[in-house]
């Protein structure tokens, strides 16, 4: 009921603000999240030493603050989500070079898109569907508040994405290779495995980090063309896409060599500005 409350009867009015006082309103949450409650500093300051050892106090003082305050953006984002007209999501988070998706659609074939929790990732959710001819796909981790993830959902969906779990990903993935529907699957695969066992180890910042694989695994099962992408912020409230083709035959790859060139792009990808991504996520919670 405190969930149901909290979207319907906060968060629903308040995304019917402009988006640029939604802005002014991450000012106090930033000072509550970073000063306040602490939002998981703990985790953010010790991924932080370990990720840039060359960093002084200072600078990861400062790194710290930046990402806080980035992540207070990201909130209101969410927020303004659930109201978001398609008009003005096309105009504010677009790709850059949408031609190297379609041409797989003109073939018939689907694409998976690999990313990560960097800049704003529900935009591109709601966007996918929009954003290429494929019908979208965004293939994610289940929320242990259900009716938290029933209500965004709802949201995320509004403009035609799919969104599936791992309790159905695999009859997903069967249903459109069956019926031959294209699909864009957008996976977030910086995020940490669930077993320790069953993983893809290589360094990743300055440390052995455990990688899921199973946008490689899908990929090489149904012969599908797998892509890069990197979410680009232009200025505040604007993001753009920007594609690399990874591989479009994965079955020719050398093993582990699609989840090798993703960790590759991903790291150059934070490297240009680490404050945008999601440090206050337990991603070393294995220790390999």
């Amino acid at each position: 009921m405190l969930t149901y409350f909290f979207i319907w009867f906060l968060c629903y009015p308040l995304s019917l603000f402009p988006l640029a006082l939604l802005y002014v309103l991450a000012v106090p949450v930033y000072l509550i999240v970073n000063y306040l409650i602490r939002y998981r500093r703990s985790v953010v300051d010790e991924n932080l030493r370990n990720a840039f050892p060359e960093l002084n106090r200072k600078a990861l003082r400062r790194l710290r603050n930046r990402y806080y305050w980035h992540l207070s953006q990201v909130a209101v984002e969410m927020v303004k989500m659930l109201t978001l007209p398609k008009k003005v999501l096309k105009y504010r988070y677009y790709c850059a070079n949408p031609e190297l998706v379609n041409r797989y659609y003109e073939q018939g074939r689907s694409v998976i898109l690999m990313s990560s929790h960097y800049n704003d990732w529900e935009w591109m959710i709601l966007a996918l569907d929009e954003m290429f001819q494929h019908h979208g796909v965004g293939v994610g981790k289940a929320n242990t508040d259900k009716v938290f993830e029933k209500l965004v959902n709802r949201a995320r969906t509004r403009y035609g994405t799919e969104v599936v779990f791992a309790d159905t990903v695999r009859d997903t993935f069967a249903r459109y290779a069956e019926n031959g529907t294209p699909v864009a699957y957008m996976m977030l695969s910086d995020q940490s495995p669930n077993n320790r066992n069953r993983c893809f180890v290589t360094d990743f910042l300055h440390q052995k980090t455990g990688f899921i694989y199973g946008a490689e695994h899908f990929a090489r099962l149904y012969d599908i063309p797998v892509l890069y992408y990197q979410v680009v912020k232009e200025r505040l409230g604007k993001y753009r896409v920007e594609l690399q083709l990874i591989t479009e035959h994965p079955n020719a790859e050398q093993p582990y060599a699609i989840t090798l060139r993703y960790v590759d792009l991903l790291e150059q990808t934070i490297q240009q500005d680490p404050a945008f991504w999601l440090w206050s996520h337990r991603r070393w919670k294995f220790k390999f």
